[in-house]
């Protein structure tokens, strides 16, 4: 690498780094923004995507009615929101305009800076396929919400739990690529274990697959169903699971509410067995990293205590929120750990 350019990276690495990490935390903001949005059932309220003009919201009286109106041809409320007035219609449009104008602010926020470090000469080749593939990967992004959103436009008033569990799953792997971008730019001390970081690997697999199950248990509405913990009413393999399997076949895992239910459950204890199985290979071959460690175990007690109580309660939106937010956050420990063993 040139000298110049070697300094150009050394004087511009904090700066590189925070932006990145603002990166990280605005589309982190954007799942936890579409988590209420979802949980309120405002995410059908826009039935428009316009990408540059819809960011200005309505602004009179006359653009609100405009807009109730294209609201009021939709399917869901003709099935479901066929009593709401204007005021119930602006609370609804609220969650889905500041999702998408959050959105919007990732955009601006990710390309701006980076046409500055580009201009200056900080980003070597590598980075800069880095930083286009972010960039399309935020623009994919976009299209893919809007994807979703259609689904519940056209003749059933939800949402496909297929794209919402994509649009959800490619957020997190966004988020998680420009985390792993930014520590190359502030690296934190390596602690190489061939062992731990094939364990993070494996959990992290296993995080991922829970995560898009999470999804499906959203977009089905599963978590409605036995609210009942630790058994899915008195049982502990609920009897309608040889049903579901007659009626589906093997797409009941994907598409049957109770079996997905099932399945989410059941991985989240396969997934708290495997962080203390780490942990105590943490504690026993890599103690360096028993802080991170602790942090991890710590953090899916806690999720799983959130995913007992977001099921028991019916899915208010806090604790859903909360649920959500936790598993990001366990995401993002396992992605630091990955990187500190590699």
């Amino acid at each position: 690498m040139p000298a110049g350019k070697v300094r150009n990276r050394i004087k511009y690495r904090s700066a590189v780094h925070s932006w990145l990490m603002t990166g990280v935390i605005l589309v982190l903001l954007m799942v936890v923004i579409g988590g209420i949005t979802r949980l309120t059932q405002s995410g059908l309220s826009m039935v428009r995507w316009e990408p540059i003009t819809g960011a200005i919201p309505p602004l009179t009286a006359e653009q609100w009615q405009h807009e109730f109106e294209e609201y009021q041809g939709s399917p869901e409320f003709k099935a479901y929101n066929y009593h709401f007035t204007l005021n119930d219609f602006k609370q609804i449009y609220f969650w889905e305009y500041l999702h998408r104008l959050v959105g919007r602010v990732v955009g601006l926020v990710f390309l701006f800076p980076a046409i500055f470090f580009w201009i200056k000469d900080v980003f070597d080749v590598r980075m800069r396929k880095q930083v286009l593939l972010i960039f399309l990967g935020g623009l994919f992004q976009g299209v893919l919400g809007w994807y979703m959103v259609k689904s519940g436009l056209v003749d059933k008033p939800h949402v496909s739990h297929y794209r919402l569990a994509a649009h959800l799953s490619t957020a997190l792997a966004l988020a998680g690529y420009i985390y792993w971008v930014a520590l190359e730019w502030k690296p934190l001390k390596k602690v190489p274990s061939k062992a731990i970081n094939r364990a993070t690997i494996v959990l992290l697999s296993l995080l991922s697959i829970q995560i898009v199950f999470g999804a499906f248990v959203a977009g089905l509405k599963a978590g409605k169903m036995f609210n009942t913990f630790p058994k899915m009413g008195l049982t502990w393999f609920p009897s309608d699971l040889n049903t579901a399997f007659e009626l589906s076949g093997g797409f009941a895992i994907f598409e049957n509410g109770i079996v997905v239910q099932f399945i989410h459950r059941y991985l989240a204890y396969l997934i708290v067995f495997g962080v203390i199985w780490l942990w105590w290979g943490i504690k026993k071959y890599a103690f360096k990293l028993l802080p991170l460690g602790n942090f991890l175990l710590v953090m899916v007690g806690v999720q799983f205590l959130l995913g007992v109580l977001t099921l028991i309660w019916a899915i208010p939106v806090s604790l859903g929120v909360l649920h959500q937010l936790g598993a990001v956050i366990v995401f993002l420990t396992l992605i630091t750990l990955l990187k500190r063993t590699s």
